[in-house]
């Protein structure tokens, strides 16, 4: 049977679960309260979500004073250093007499060709021709009027004007128009080396500028009298 010692152990064994289970709990609660009360002997100041820099005024910054050169003429994306410069020519336009002479025949005879350089490149261009240049022409957007004033021939059916290396350009018009960007089909390309059993795939997928020929003009004898033209023997 059991002796007393072991009953009153058994009996005394639930009040001493209740006795530590409230300990527990009292410190626990202590704990949390001085957590959550700050001390007062501390000399710092609490933190705070809030920053100080929000009680502060505001210093301005200096502002850079704005440049008073005038805007593009053009664009105002394109900087000044950029834009084409008019054409201004120190010494009049000097032609011979042979010029002047045929120079009726070539300009009354449509219609008329002309071979413009584009960065040394030479184009065989007429008026209405659709011109893919083999690049991406900047700073240009579609409906742009462009002037090509760089030719080495101008020429009819029956007349032909050749420049050394260059006709003067006051004696001609060639505008274009900037119809749109065109772009290739997406290329793939496979490259390899030796004992490598890594093969690169590198595409290129290229755009170029579409222009049209709006006009191509030889000016008249009457034209370069306006403009001063001086004849040469």
């Amino acid at each position: 049977m059991f002796s007393r010692s072991a009953l009153a152990r058994a009996f005394a064994l639930p009040l001493e679960q209740a006795t530590r289970q409230s300990l527990t709990t009292t410190t626990f609660r202590a704990c949390l309260h001085q957590a959550s009360t700050p001390s007062n002997t501390s000399s710092e100041e609490p933190l705070s979500a809030t920053p100080r820099a929000q009680f502060s005024t505001p210093t301005e910054q200096p502002t850079h004073p704005t440049p008073t050169a005038n805007p593009p003429v053009t664009r105002a994306d394109v900087p000044i250093a950029k834009q084409p410069l008019p054409p201004t020519f120190m010494t009049p336009l000097k032609v011979s007499k042979s010029l002047l002479d045929t120079l009726p025949l070539l300009s009354t005879q449509k219609p008329h060709y002309i071979s413009a350089h584009l960065h040394d490149r030479p184009y065989l261009l007429t008026e209405g021709d659709h011109l893919r240049l083999p690049f991406l022409m900047p700073k240009v957007k579609p409906g742009d009027v462009l002037r090509f004033n760089r030719a080495s021939i101008l020429g009819s059916r029956d007349f032909t004007l050749k420049g050394a290396p260059y006709v003067d350009e006051r004696l001609f018009e060639c505008r274009v128009r900037v119809m749109g960007v065109d772009s290739e089909p997406l290329r793939v390309k496979e490259k390899t080396k030796r004992r490598r059993r890594h093969v690169q795939k590198i595409t290129s997928k290229h755009r170029y500028t579409l222009l049209r020929v709006m006009e191509v003009k030889i000016k008249t004898v009457e034209e370069l009298e306006k403009e001063g033209e001086v004849v040469v023997e």
